[in-house]
């Protein structure tokens, strides 16, 4: 087997296409052969030593992948050979094959191709504990989703919309809004040239947007919070901005406003079956047709190093995913 093995964690250039021994899986594993692992930006931090999880030297990155299952360690009763799976398991991803807990893995079924199921768990998870769990969202409300053309925020479009919400998407360029647009929002605001605020107030009737998921952080955080409605929910996602915002707490008391933390990851530990029940009806809405992950592009897992530049130039729609 071949994998991109970080040996130093000083940034992607540290990375090194490395032959590897082909492992055997032990008691509660399989050995998948990887046929597609998506670009997340936890698989930036964790290569720059900036993420909390710090797995131990050498590892090879990639949260998220799908492909086949090789072999079963013992115990694994519920995956068998032959069989396609998705997993994020937070490392092993880029390679041609890896280790991963059988506890882990997402059984696919047919028709799930493994490029959209190597797309799917971290930003489907994540959006609809979001606004389905957390922020309890009901159909005719309005979600303001910032950062919509990313990984996270297209998903969080497409869940609002398959829950009878109105959606208006916030990005950065006029392609991007198009594209939001093209997967379901109602409205769009191009924050690189409006104003927020403004934008908000004329697309809301002075209201403001019931929800507010915002996986960017950085300065558009109090503007945004500034506009919601009366007992609106913020959902705090993430801050790929790289800036964490300070809000001051008179504004959630002005607005009978909740500030809501997100983190699916300790969820699916602390709830699991409340995760697989959740997955469960992901992958039934991914089979109706109602959501499907957007891919910006394929790239051969060979050019890894290419598709973390393309990732940091801040170009990516959708989904980045290296294929072998």
């Amino acid at each position: 087997m071949h994998a991109w093995l970080c040996t130093n964690p000083t940034g992607v250039e540290a990375l090194a296409w490395t032959e590897l021994p082909t492992p055997t899986p032990k008691a509660g594993e399989v050995l998948i052969e990887i046929k597609a692992a998506s670009l997340n930006f936890p698989d930036l931090l964790i290569v720059q030593n900036k993420y909390q999880m710090k797995p131990p030297l050498p590892f090879v990155p990639g949260s998220e992948y799908a492909g086949v299952v090789q072999a079963v360690g013992e115990g694994v009763t519920h995956l068998k050979v032959g069989q396609s799976v998705a997993c994020l398991s937070g490392t092993g991803g880029f390679g041609t094959h890896t280790i991963a807990p059988a506890a882990l893995c997402m059984p696919l079924p047919p028709g799930f191709a493994h490029v959209d199921a190597a797309a799917f768990i971290m930003i489907y998870a994540t959006s609809y504990h979001a606004l389905v769990d957390r922020a309890q969202l009901k159909a005719g409300e309005t979600v303001l989703v910032l950062g919509a053309a990313g990984g996270v925020g297209t998903a969080a479009i497409q869940i609002a919309k398959a829950m009878g919400a109105r959606v208006i998407a916030a990005a950065s360029s006029d392609e991007k809004c198009a594209l939001c647009t093209s997967i379901g929002a109602d409205a769009t605001i191009n924050y690189g040239k409006e104003n927020l605020r403004e934008a908000i107030k004329a697309l809301t009737d002075s209201k403001g947007p019931d929800v507010i998921y915002d996986p960017v952080g950085g300065d558009f955080a109090e503007p945004a919070f500034r506009s919601i409605a009366w007992r609106g929910r913020y959902l705090v996602v993430g801050f790929a901005s790289g800036p964490i915002p300070a809000l001051p707490f008179n504004l959630a008391l002005l607005k009978g406003a909740s500030i809501v933390g997100v983190f699916w990851g300790d969820f699916a530990k602390r709830e699991p079956k409340a995760n697989a029940a959740m997955m469960g009806e992901l992958a039934q809405w991914y089979a109706q047709g109602r959501i499907k992950p957007v891919i910006d592009r394929t790239m051969p897992m060979a050019e890894l190093p290419a598709a973390y530049a393309h990732m940091g130039s801040r170009g990516v729609m959708g989904k980045l995913v290296m294929v072998n």
